[in-house]
């Protein structure tokens, strides 16, 4: 989660509003909130504040804790740009395009996106967190500034009523969680969701990250301490920042078991995702859910290693599945959903092509379908009869990838259809409109998918999420029984 996921998380909230397109002029644009002005920028388009605070920073006293609201705002303030460049933060993501494209529609948009605690700064896991009643900080900050937007929204000219998630990889998951959050009641912060490459995923309890934990005490030296997780508030940050980066990424041999991610804290997420799902404690909104075809190619390339079956029968039961009982056979049926056709592996339907190993496609395949497929069709499915569409990024021109994951972000923030389907959602809670394609909804009887193929990115078509359904199936009921 260290490198590639800080590079791809994002948390981006839309909210329709009637938006004032700035006439040209070199005046920078303000808005006044509490007693504080805030100065942006302006393109003649589009007006952007970049950079305001949500909560207090997080550091000193405040690190590994619940995130505390800002003061009132008094002063001048200047948001022309943003803070420190970091990887994965609001900036990599310029949504100036998609509010552009929103205005020429006459649809127009706010686009928002927002910074978050990651990696063990937001989701450090362990028994000594779960006694503090604490946890999952990134999802906590996520909720902060969903309540910042609702006190100030409309001073941008956005309306507070008509806040739409959207988000892609950890951030899909984060906008998941969202929606399993405060027994599935939005509670006026939101109403609609967008998740792109990922879902309610298979997660158990906040300690089963003590390992991660425990290896973070022996690197800093609190380990002997009387109070660890106050000894790590007070590490100088060079120091805990050197013992976070040993933690496995998802370019470790651990792959997508990731270190750090969100759990079960018995507050925030008050039982496993699949579970809160089958108990109804969902948000009962509008939604769009999608994932790329090829979603386990990329994270399997650390695992070219792995050439035979005996030794892919050890990586899954060992890496997957470490807690499920000697008596319970996990691999002869999983392996027989998943069979050793090369010709039947991720990137599908390139034939005997992209076999960097014997055992590559087979599983970059079951590793795709564990952490996002099969989350994916099980959240949609329980969610039937709810408004739902469904997409599927079905990108072939990239060997050894495919479709992999992440490559369906040019198709939203790029000049194609799949940016027009997003707006008409954001505005009218449906995605069709004016000479698109029509996108069917996606419900148990007709799970249509809209698939984006290779070409330009408008080249279009309607499937069914029905491929795979043994190994999928498979998938979730053991997810279901034995959360990682």
């Amino acid at each position: 989660m260290r490198s590639f996921l800080n590079r791809l998380a994002f948390f981006i909230l839309y909210w329709e509003a009637v938006l004032s397109v700035p006439s040209p002029r070199t005046a920078a644009p303000t808005v006044v909130l509490d007693q504080g002005t805030f100065t942006g920028v302006t393109d003649g388009t589009s007006n952007k504040f970049l950079g305001i605070p949500f909560a207090q920073p997080p550091v000193g006293d405040l690190r590994f804790q619940l995130p505390v609201p800002n003061d009132p705002y008094n002063g001048t303030f200047d948001a022309t740009a943003f803070g420190g460049f970091q990887r994965g933060s609001s900036s990599t993501y310029d949504g100036s395009g998609i509010v552009k494209r929103s205005v020429e529609l006459d649809e127009p948009i706010v686009y928002v996106s927002m910074d978050y605690r990651m990696s063990a700064y937001g989701f450090l896991a362990s028994q000594e967190v779960k006694d503090a009643g604490l946890g999952n900080f990134g999802l906590w900050d996520q909720r902060q500034a969903l309540q910042w937007i609702q006190m100030y929204i409309s001073a941008f000219g956005g309306d507070p009523s008509k806040v739409t998630l959207w988000g892609e990889s950890a951030g899909a998951i984060s906008v998941a969680m969202q929606l399993l959050a405060n027994a599935g009641d939005p509670a006026g912060l939101f109403r609609a969701a967008v998740m792109e490459s990922g879902s309610p995923i298979p997660v158990g309890d906040i300690t089963h990250g003590q390992e991660y934990y425990d290896a973070l005490l022996s690197e800093t030296g609190c380990t002997g301490s009387a109070d660890t997780l106050e000894c790590l508030r007070q590490l100088p940050f060079d120091t805990l920042k050197a013992a976070v980066d040993q933690s496995p990424d998802i370019f470790s041999p651990q792959s997508l078991n990731l270190a750090w991610l969100p759990r079960v804290d018995g507050i925030f997420l008050t039982d496993a995702p699949q579970q809160l799902m089958l108990q109804g404690n969902v948000a009962a909104v509008p939604i769009i859910s999608g994932d790329c075809d090829d979603e386990g190619t990329l994270f399997t390339l650390s695992l070219l290693n792995i050439t035979d079956q005996e030794e892919l029968e050890d990586y899954i039961s060992s890496n997957y599945f470490p807690t499920v009982p000697d008596t319970v056979d996990v691999l002869t049926p999983l392996l027989e959903a998943y069979p050793d056709d090369v010709a039947d592996g991720s990137p599908f339907r390139t034939g005997q092509a992209n076999a960097l190993t014997p055992e590559f496609k087979r599983l970059a395949t079951i590793q795709g379908d564990l952490v996002f497929q099969a989350p994916r069709r099980f959240f949609l499915q329980q969610q039937s009869g709810i408004q739902a569409h469904s997409v599927s990024k079905r990108l072939k021109d990239i060997p050894i990838l495919g479709s992999f994951h992440g490559s369906d972000l040019l198709n939203f923030y790029g000049p194609y259809d799949a940016r027009d389907y997003l707006i008409n959602f954001v505005n009218n809670l449906d995605p069709n409109g004016q000479d698109l394609l029509s996108w069917p909804p996606y419900s148990t009887a007709s799970p249509s998918l809209l698939t984006m193929l290779d070409g330009n990115g408008t080249s279009l078509n309607i499937t069914e999420d029905t491929y795979r359904a043994d190994g999928i199936n498979l998938l979730t009921n053991l997810s279901l029984q034995f959360p990682l």
